[in-house]
């Protein structure tokens, strides 16, 4: 697990899930699995942490990460179950639309 993280994106390794600085809005922060919604950096951290898990595990009620999966799930306004299913599901073509181009981070200096 990876979440790439700079000035304006946040990536995953494991999830197609983006988040980028919501134009016009800054501090926002926009994450393609939970359209219309902006958020401060750490909630977008949050939700990318969640959505980097949902793709790479199977998760579920009873897995040792559940009770960190419920917590991470309210801070968004969810529930877990509810999180973990959103963040399973491909982001739509919508939200890679406005992917923007731009450098790409420095991994090395990112981990």
């Amino acid at each position: 697990m990876t979440l790439t993280i700079n000035d304006t994106t946040m990536t995953s390794d494991q999830s197609a899930h983006t988040a980028r600085q919501a134009p016009g809005r800054q501090p926002g922060w926009e994450v393609s699995w939970l359209p219309g919604q902006t958020l401060d950096r750490n909630t977008a951290i949050t939700a990318m942490t969640l959505a980097d898990l949902a793709a790479g595990e199977d998760l579920h009620q009873g897995h040792r990460l559940w009770p960190h999966i419920q917590g991470w799930a309210t801070e968004l306004g969810l529930t877990g179950p509810e999180a973990v299913a959103a963040a399973s599901q491909p982001p739509s073509d919508i939200n890679r639309e406005h992917e923007r181009p731009g450098r790409q981070p420095d991994r090395e200096a990112a981990g």
